[in-house]
């Protein structure tokens, strides 16, 4: 009797950690808060992320992709098995060489079942026209529609700018990564931009109102609508008309181009930006170069039912597989917000406050870029941002030491 009426009680309960939409917005703050729903949201129809089962356990899908993502995923189950975070991963591997999709499906459908995701870089090898690429077709298959990086800098890591606070608010599924591409004649090929109304609504109403519950100021719209008139005019469009729903905030816009200039010279003028697809990938990897390298930052991936958390950008990090000097960092963090995600807060903070002091507090950092170019002999520099803290310590250093970190904090470390 006891185990029907605990059902029960579940059944006519919805619990704050099963909530969609509206907590991917929230405060970034530890406390919960009362959430509100916009028009839009009133709108969607959804399936809520999966509560937890087993005891208050989540199950998680776990994609390890290619290059260091392995290895910096075995980090991250160490870490959780250290701590006792009460995530089960199931851990699904895609192999790039492979023709066909079936890995891919079955991640897909992972997914799905668990709502929740961790994700390395997945690397698509197969030149065929059949073959799609694999990180594209997980965001637009599980309708993505947001990407979330949060720029931050690091006190004591060597940078261009200190004091960095930007977050980038990116659409994920539109855009030149619609994979529309053709040879129209022999010698000449199409590859379409897509911008739709829907799309540019989502990921401007996610904007502003990220910025609104999280106490910004600013919402700065990226663009190129001075040449591309219809479709980023659309993009820009759209946010204008979302901004009159958030007068307390300020709304200006600016090119692509002078964008990047603007962000090695003054970072500090930006709060949150709204941006296309691609314009994301640019503005992330200039942001992340200015504040200490890609291997520091997470991201973080929102749809209206399901949520992928990932290194904020996306590189492989081939070069430097299985050489102990990739910065584990920003897959941490991505396990962070993952458990945030899923409301054990409490992990969260322990794992994220241990990293910080790990690296921060006691300096335990990976290389610097240029300490280990000439070992590694590669030409694929963006690999090499993955080295990037000026350290002299390992991986399993960095990882290490927050263990030793961990086994002091009081939260069900074993």
């Amino acid at each position: 009797m006891a185990v029907r009426l605990t059902q029960r009680i579940l059944k006519t309960q919805t619990p704050f950690l099963s909530r969609g939409y509206p907590m991917l917005v929230t405060k970034e703050k530890t406390e919960d808060v009362a959430h509100t729903k916009t028009a839009l949201q009133k709108k969607l129809t959804r399936t809520d992320i999966p509560s937890a089962q087993y005891g208050g356990r989540h199950a998680v899908t776990m994609l390890p992709g290619g290059g260091i993502g392995p290895e910096l995923m075995t980090y991250v189950r160490d870490i959780f098995a250290f701590c006792g975070a009460p995530i089960d991963f199931e851990v699904v591997e895609i192999n790039p060489s492979t023709e066909g999709n079936e890995d891919l499906e079955y991640a897909i459908t992972s997914i799905k079942r668990n709502g929740v995701a961790l994700k390395g870089n997945i690397e698509t090898k197969s030149q065929s026209l059949n073959e799609v690429s694999r990180n594209v077709a997980i965001r637009n298959e599980l309708d993505l529609f947001v990407n979330v990086v949060h720029c931050k800098s690091f006190p004591g890591i060597p940078a261009r700018h200190k004091d960095v606070d930007i977050v980038l608010i990116r659409q994920n599924t539109d855009g030149e990564y619609a994979m529309l591409e053709h040879e129209s004649v022999k010698g000449v090929v199409e590859s379409m931009k897509v911008v739709s109304l829907e799309n540019a609504e989502r990921v401007a109403r996610f904007a502003f109102e990220y910025a609104r519950q999280n106490g910004r100021k600013k919402v700065t719209t990226i663009h190129k609508a001075n040449i591309m008139k219809l479709s980023d005019g659309l993009f820009l469009e759209v946010a204008k008309k979302v901004h009159k729903e958030y007068p307390e905030l300020e709304h200006n816009n600016m090119i692509i181009d002078n964008t990047c200039m603007q962000l090695v010279s003054n970072p500090h003028q930006f709060d949150v930006m709204n941006m296309p697809n691609l314009y994301g990938t640019i503005v992330s990897n200039v942001i992340c170069g200015l504040i200490g390298g890609a291997g520091l930052l997470s991201g973080r991936n929102y749809g209206d039912h399901y949520a992928i958390f990932e290194p904020g950008t996306r590189n492989t990090g081939t070069a430097i597989a299985g050489k102990n000097i990739a910065n584990p960092v920003a897959m941490i963090m991505a396990s962070v917000d993952m458990l945030n995600h899923t409301g054990h807060k409490e992990h969260a903070r322990i794992i994220k406050d241990a990293t910080y002091e790990t690296v921060v507090t006691k300096g335990v950092r990976t290389p610097g870029i240029h300490e280990i170019f000439f070992v590694i002999k590669s030409e694929k520099f963006m690999d090499l941002f993955y080295i990037d803290l000026g350290g002299t310590n390992s991986s399993t250093d960095v990882v290490q030491s927050v263990l030793d970190i961990l086994s002091t904090r009081r939260v069900h470390c074993v």
